[in-house]
């Protein structure tokens, strides 16, 4: 950035080689799993990082960083309250995207499609795996509502430790994960003169069709 605020001049060489469409699996899925395992070998912040997008009623967008924790053929998995903006939106238009941005190996996956409230069973699975403070972070935040003060957040959280002393923290009733099951995923490979890579999954009856877009 230049002194009077310019960014015109924050341009970035792409250089790590193209993405050619041999380079693909058929499966954009099994294609995923190859460039999120170089992204957990390669970024050392949050590889499974993501932005989600969601749309509230009346159709304005809120996007925000959630954490990927499993994916499978079914889609891709992350937690959340389930009193939260993020699932309000959800409820009302299942419809969302997914972003993943990995600038060492300047990559981008963008992935389309609906998501679906998984199980509590599933959700009281996972949650048992969480830190004990994760869990109690759980049942401490009204996520997305107006919070009067940092100490009326830290005496909650007092409260909850005190009331599941010397015994497991329980899933919280409002607290689960969403699945977004993919329609369309999107592989982008940064490239010179911005002539970037980009190739599109499109979910078929029998598997995945792949187009080349333009940059």
């Amino acid at each position: 950035m230049t002194d009077d605020g310019s960014i015109d001049q924050s341009r970035r060489k792409y250089v790590r080689g193209p993405l050619e469409r041999g380079h693909l699996d058929p499966d954009a899925i099994v294609q995923f799993q190859h460039w999120f395992k170089e992204a957990c070998e390669h970024i050392d912040v949050e590889p499974n990082a993501m932005t989600l997008a969601t749309v509230d009623s009346n159709g304005a967008p809120t996007v925000r960083t959630v954490l990927l924790k499993f994916f499978d053929r079914d889609g891709f998995l992350f937690f959340t309250n389930l009193e939260s903006r993020k699932a309000a939106h959800i409820e009302g238009n299942h419809r969302v995207a997914l972003l993943f941005w990995w600038p060492e190996l300047e990559r981008q996956v963008e992935i389309n499609g609906v998501a679906e409230r998984i199980s509590a069973v599933e959700a009281a699975k996972y949650f048992m795996t969480r830190p004990r403070g994760s869990q109690l972070g759980a049942w401490v935040s009204q996520q997305s509502h107006v919070l009067t003060s940092r100490k009326a957040l830290e005496m909650k959280l007092d409260e909850m430790k005190r009331k599941f002393a010397n015994r497991e923290v329980p899933l919280p009733s409002f607290w689960g994960g969403f699945r977004v099951v993919p329609s369309t995923i999107e592989f982008w490979q940064g490239q010179p003169d911005r002539l970037h890579d980009r190739f599109q999954y499109v979910r078929e009856a029998q598997g995945w069709r792949i187009l080349r877009l333009a940059p």
